[in-house]
């Protein structure tokens, strides 16, 4: 069979479009372009297969291409139901991968989508959240012995990689790439931060400033959503569970506080911490009137909705990605994007040159498995420093900027312990 006919897509006729928005942010890629460049001269997957779960829009497109230049056969699906986009699964068909996504399928499809990209049976994988490695493990076993490694996008799926290696249940070395300093001080800081916000306001076209803002989480991706809902002039009040990231935050100049206390005072809700239930029942009943809820974690099980559905007397649709639940006290609050990740369902995800980095080192990391999968044996381990530095460098490059150089005397120095 063609890849047209092994693949599932919603409307083979979006291709146009989806070639567009490929064509856009390879423009604004150029790091990517230069890894691409390499691995076409030098075939580093040639002969093998490689399945990538990732939010399917057109910058992960491009990074499927990548991978595709460098000689892999690749299959794509989504990681998320509302953040696939037809028209660039579409283009993707047309450019030689399989595609198995579709937006908004319902759950158990959604699932058979996962398990049709596993069953042509890869060597590698990408995965975000660590649902390919999940399904492998708990439900298709049979797939384990070919794979040979892979990398992992996010903070919730290395939370699962490596509670699955604490097990002793790891089949296989996976990469931490959401752990690499290129990684997270630009994709999860300055990535996330923008990227919700431009999913907040496209939904909402409400003001930000002089509103005040929760956000519940102070890791990478929750200090650059305060500080962008800080730059638009909200006023922010943080939320946390690690005491020291709850002083980096005050010193930073937000209030910090208990979710309890802090819902009293919200406009805007957002949450980004990879734990589940951090807005649940007790916090709806003291919400204001009006209070706009948004998730920029992984799963849509920060914000309770079961909890939230049990305390009203009904819900609709309000505008397009925004639910307005009616509580049994009065008042109304809002669930945008069904409480999954606003930045992506209903925005699309973070800047080009952002994901540039991102995907620079997703590209080099599975190249790094598949040279060392048989050193590294069965364990989740950190992006090299070496790779890390070098996407680093092409960005610099990229940029047109430079950075000094250490003298031989400079090097000795930091090297030494001698007085000098």
């Amino acid at each position: 069979m063609s890849v047209t006919e092994q693949s599932i897509v919603r409307d083979m006729a979006l291709a146009p479009e989806g070639h567009l928005k490929i064509d856009w942010v390879q423009a604004h890629m150029p790091v990517l372009n230069r890894i691409r460049a390499q691995f076409e001269r030098e075939q580093p997957f040639k002969g093998l297969k490689v399945a990538i779960s990732l939010h399917l829009e057109a910058k992960t497109a491009y990074l499927a291409k990548v991978v595709q230049a460098g000689g892999a056969e690749v299959a794509i699906t989504g990681s998320n139901p509302l953040s696939t986009q037809d028209d660039v699964c579409a283009a993707l068909v047309e450019d030689g991968i399989r595609v198995f996504a579709k937006y908004n399928p319902d759950p158990q499809e959604y699932k058979q989508l996962m398990l049709h990209a596993l069953e042509t049976e890869p060597d590698l994988i990408i995965d975000d959240g660590g649902d390919l490695v999940t399904i492998l493990h708990a439900e298709r076993r049979d797939l384990l012995a070919k794979v040979r490694g892979g990398a992992e996008e996010t903070t919730t799926g290395i939370l699962r990689l490596r509670a699955l290696e604490k097990e002793g249940k790891l089949e296989f070395p996976m990469i931490a790439v959401n752990d690499a300093y290129c990684k997270y001080l630009f994709d999860n800081r300055y990535g996330t931060g923008q990227s919700v916000w431009d999913g907040i306001n496209r939904t909402t076209n409400l003001v930000v400033a002089g509103k005040t803002v929760i956000v519940a989480g102070y890791g990478w991706c929750g200090k650059g959503v305060a500080m962008r809902a800080k730059g638009l002039g909200a006023n922010v009040i943080v939320t946390e569970t690690d005491a020291i990231r709850a002083v980096e935050a005050y010193m930073d100049g937000f209030a910090v506080m208990p979710m309890l206390e802090a819902a009293k005072h919200g406009d805007f809700f957002v949450t980004v911490t990879g734990n589940r239930d951090v807005i649940r029942g007790e916090h709806y009943e003291v919400m204001k009137d009006g209070a706009i809820l948004s998730n920029a974690g992984h799963f849509d099980i920060e914000v309770n909705k079961p909890e939230l559905e049990a305390r009203s007397t009904g819900k609709r649709t309000v505008r397009r990605n925004i639910e307005e639940y009616q509580l049994k006290n009065g008042r109304k609050v809002y669930v945008l994007a069904e409480g999954r990740l606003v930045n992506l369902a209903a925005g699309d995800g973070h800047p080009a040159e952002i994901m540039d980095m991102t995907f620079a080192l997703q590209a080099m990391s599975l190249k790094y498995v598949n040279d060392q999968y048989e050193a590294i044996g069965r364990k989740v381990v950190n992006v090299p420093y070496e790779l890390d530095e070098q996407v680093a460098r092409f960005k610099l490059e990229s940029l047109g900027a430079g950075i000094d150089k250490l003298s031989a005397e400079q090097a000795a120095y930091l090297e030494s312990w001698q007085e000098h």
